[in-house]
């Protein structure tokens, strides 16, 4: 973490969320409905305090047991929700049942549907050139009373983040948006937080290039029954499907041996 924030004296104050949370695979996850999340997000813009958000979904547990550095960058976010359809439901066959599934790209339109109406300024960061371009352009179509505080493309080395930080911090943004890919996406978050200054800080991976029209995103009735992961393997079957097996194995493999620890080692 940088020790010579330009802003130290005004660091934003942590946010407390106030819900209770349960432990799976060793990660806090918060029990959380979407308006439950969009309230504390909407409290945290009013009262000025920092809150970073972590998505969770199989691959990012897998990726946290393999990557300790990402374990905690995600494990220091404030509000860790589940974005994956198979985290919700291993957290109900090991009895720790979540409410719902809150998928990041869902939370970035509720809280964009939320800005409509009370005129949050949001910075996006991410993506390449043109699909940044694009998906500021279509926030603009649907939520026209969000205000753009600023853009900036994903594709940029760590020797700029002190730059971009600054630039977000000069934004004067209430939510930043960052659409990079893990981990750098979470780095770039837990690194940068105490200068960029911005009340919300949420991961939304790749929901620029469903924005922007590049990706297409799953039917409700693959969403329903957790096949999203699905639908974006047929969609780039080089590029996924073995990630997507990899990952998909290991934490099949994880949450059978969650069931089988002695119930006071849970």
């Amino acid at each position: 973490m940088p020790t010579d924030a330009p802003f130290a004296s005004l660091l934003l104050p942590r946010y407390q969320v106030q819900l209770k949370s349960v432990s799976l695979f060793g990660i806090n996850v918060h029990s959380a409905s979407m308006q439950q999340a969009l309230e504390n997000i909407d409290n945290a813009i009013v009262t000025k305090h920092s809150l970073n958000i972590g998505m969770l979904n199989a691959a990012k547990v897998v990726n946290m047991k393999r990557n300790p550095g990402l374990g905690e960058d995600v494990s220091s976010s404030n509000l860790i929700m589940a974005d994956g359809s198979s985290v919700v439901m291993a957290s109900k066959i090991l009895g720790k049942k979540l409410p719902e599934r809150v998928a990041g790209i869902d939370l970035m339109h509720g809280i964009l549907a939320q800005g409509e109406l009370r005129k949050y300024r949001v910075f996006c960061l991410g993506a390449s050139e043109e699909v940044s371009l694009q998906a500021v352009d279509k926030i603009s179509q649907q939520y026209p009373g969000v205000i753009i505080a600023g853009r900036r493309n994903g594709y940029f080395s760590n020797e700029d983040g002190a730059d971009i930080a600054q630039q977000i911090a000069d934004s004067q943004a209430d939510v930043l948006l960052v659409a990079i890919t893990s981990p750098k996406k979470e780095q770039f978050m837990a690194r940068w937080n105490t200068i960029m200054q911005v009340p919300v800080v949420h991961g939304v991976g790749g929901s620029f290039d469903v924005l922007a029209g590049k990706v297409q995103r799953a039917p409700m009735i693959w969403q329903k029954y957790g096949l999203e992961w699905l639908f974006r393997v047929l969609q780039e079957p080089r590029r996924l499907w073995q990630r997507y097996l990899i990952t998909n194995t290991l934490f099949i493999g994880m949450l059978a041996k969650e069931l089988i620890k002695p119930t006071n080692s849970q």
